[in-house]
Order: C-alpha cells, then sequence, then structure tokens
C-alpha cells in the first residue's frame, strides 16, 4: 500500500491514513506538484494520490500509475482532474463534500463588509497621522440587493447569512425549482440571468469551472451591471474574462470587484487587474480557515480509506 499526497495537507488527515495503514506507506510531499519527473516516479507504485488544485491529474500524469485507485480531493472544484480519463482507468474520485462551504460562504460576507465600510484602510490611515471620517464614509448592506449564480451548498449557506443582515437576495440557477430546499429554506427569489445582472448591488458567482461556465461573465453582461455593483468571485478562476473585467473597472461600468481566484494562480505580477484600485486579489483563501482545512484533511482520508478497502464512499464524484 502505498498513498502519494502531492499538496498542503493538514495532519490530521495524514494521522488517519498512517494510524490505517502505517507512517512508512505515506509519502507526502507539498511541493510535488511542481516536480513532474519525480511525481511520475512517485506515482508509478501508489494505490492512492491526494491532491489540490495545482496537481494536473491528467492522461499524461496518470500513464505510470498502474496501480492507482482512488484519486483523493482536498476540496470541491474538479477542474484540474480529466474525469474522462479517471473512468476510463477505473479510477475513483472523492472530494472533501462541504467541507468548506461554511467557509466561502463567511468569506463572501467579509467581502461584502471589506468593500463596504473600508475599515482596514481607515485602521491604516488613522496610523498614518489623519482622521478621515468623511473619507471612509461607508454604506450599509441593508437593503441592498445581493445576486447570487449559483445556488449549491455555498450559495444557499451565503443567502442564509446576507439575509440575516437584511439584504434582498435573487438568484439564478437553471438546475433549481422554486420548491427545491436550497430556495424555499433559505428564501432566494429565482431570477433569469438578465434581471439579476441589472438589478442586483453585489454579485457573487457560486459555480464550478465547466465547458459552459467559462467566461460566463463577459462584457455583454458587465455592460447590463448597475455603475455600483461589485463582483465576488470565490469559486473558480476562468469563470469571468478577466481581460473583459478589466475593462468594466477601467471604465468604471461597474464599481468593483473581489476576487479569490483567477485563471493563472499565482497571476503574472504585470496581470491589469492588480494594477486596479477597485480591484481586490486574494489568494484562494476563501475555503482556507483551520477548522474548513481540519474537516476536509479529515473527510477526504476517511473516504479514500473506503474505497482502499473496497467501500463505496459518500463522497465519490458520479
Amino acid at each position: 500500500m502505498k498513498i502519494l499526497i502531492t499538496e498542503l495537507n493538514w495532519p490530521s488527515g495524514i494521522r488517519l491514513l498512517e494510524e490505517k495503514y502505517g507512517a512508512d506507506k505515506i509519502v507526502y510531499d507539498p511541493e510535488l506538484w511542481k516536480n513532474k519527473q519525480k511525481l511520475a516516479l512517485e506515482i508509478a507504485d501508489a494505490d492512492a494520490l491526494i491532491v489540490r488544485n495545482q496537481t494536473q491529474v491528467n492522461l499524461e500524469m496518470l500513464r505510470p500509475a498502474t496501480r492507482l485507485k482512488v484519486v483523493g480531493r482536498l476540496g470541491v472544484g474538479l477542474d484540474n482532474i480529466d474525469l474522462q480519463t479517471i473512468r476510463e482507468k477505473n479510477i475513483v474520485v472523492v472530494y472533501g463534500k462541504n467541507a468548506n462551504a461554511t467557509s466561502v460562504a463567511e468569506y463572501v460576507v467579509t467581502a461584502l463588509f471589506l468593500w463596504s465600510r473600508q475599515v482596514a484602510e481607515a485602521a491604516q490611515d488613522v496610523k498614518e497621522g489623519n482622521w478621515n471620517r468623511k473619507r471612509f464614509t461607508g454604506s450599509e448592506l441593508y437593503g441592498k440587493t445581493l445576486g447570487l449564480i449559483g445556488i449549491g451548498e455555498i450559495g444557499h449557506r451565503v443567502a442564509v447569512r446576507a439575509r440575516a443582515m437584511g439584504l434582498q437576495v435573487i438568484g439564478y440557477d437553471p438546475y433549481l425549482t422554486p420548491f427545491d430546499f436550497p430556495i424555499v429554506e433559505s428564501g432566494v427569489r429565482l431570477v433569469e440571468m438578465e434581471e439579476l445582472v441589472k438589478i442586483s448591488d453585489f454579485i457573487s458567482l457560486h459555480v464550478p469551472l465547466t465547458p459552459k461556465t467559462r467566461n460566463l461573465i463577459n462584457l455583454n453582461l458587465l455592460n447590463q451591471m448597475k455603475p455600483s455593483t461589485l463582483v465576488i468571485n470565490s469559486s473558480r478562476g476562468g469563470i469571468i474574462n478577466e481581460n473583459e473585467l478589466y475593462t468594466a473597472l477601467n471604465q468604471k461600468t461597474i464599481a468593483g470587484a473581489v476576487l479569490d481566484v483567477l485563471e493563472q494562480e499565482p497571476p503574472s505580477p504585470k496581470h491589469p487587474l492588480l494594477k486596479l484600485n477597485n480591484c481586490i486579489i486574494t489568494p484562494h483563501i476563501a475555503g482556507l480557515t483551520e477548522e474548513s482545512q481540519v474537516r476536509t484533511s479529515e473527510l477526504v482520508a476517511k473516504e479514500v480509506i473506503q474505497e482502499l478497502e473496497g467501500n463505496v464512499s459518500m463522497c465519490r464524484v458520479k
């Protein structure tokens, strides 16, 4: 038995694997995803592989993996995993189902306050000897409209928190009806995309990256938004066309953007969005809290063990 972990993993999940199979059966190198040659050698006799979002699990990588039975994804996004090749090789994928959903929802709420109240900037300004009360006059969230594109586990949790703060919450999700649980329990009003982009003060994205969602937010939709709109993306880079977002932000077509994800991570220092004062970029941390990482690490470890022991994981990708 050999379990290969190629990216950052919290200790608690690794301990579960060591307790089951022995420490000598676990190969943990959080930088291994950067070294294709070494990775090819290590995966050749691996029974299980555990990754985040940097390891590209594709045909090239899987060619030497003749013993591989299961891939564990420390998170929910699957765009770095070639599912067609995985299925052809009869390899199972399990993922951290809902383990970081609360953390991402709280990030979105943080982004709303970050934009509306500028507390960090005001505090820094005071340290610099100023007392600019008028400059840092903020705006209330109460009564504003939050538009959710995608209302799954994370979107649902965002909606519950937003409504508790007095926001009106609308949503677009072609896979839901008005009677589905996330809608009934959260109080989201389902609308078409065109209505959502026109009336929302804040728009938060909660969809996976697929051929259908790539460049979903483009200049056509950005031009339909209000000049005061803030766009928040904590889902996946590539869902927003970054060049067209730059145009919209630079021309003040919309007010701003908070991006936790980009098409290329980390971005080039010359990325145009880095030059804009109305674009806040964080390093893919929406789901990164101590609590969520413990949950994710332990859940994926347990589900990998389930598959290795011949059972069907409740977190298996279908």
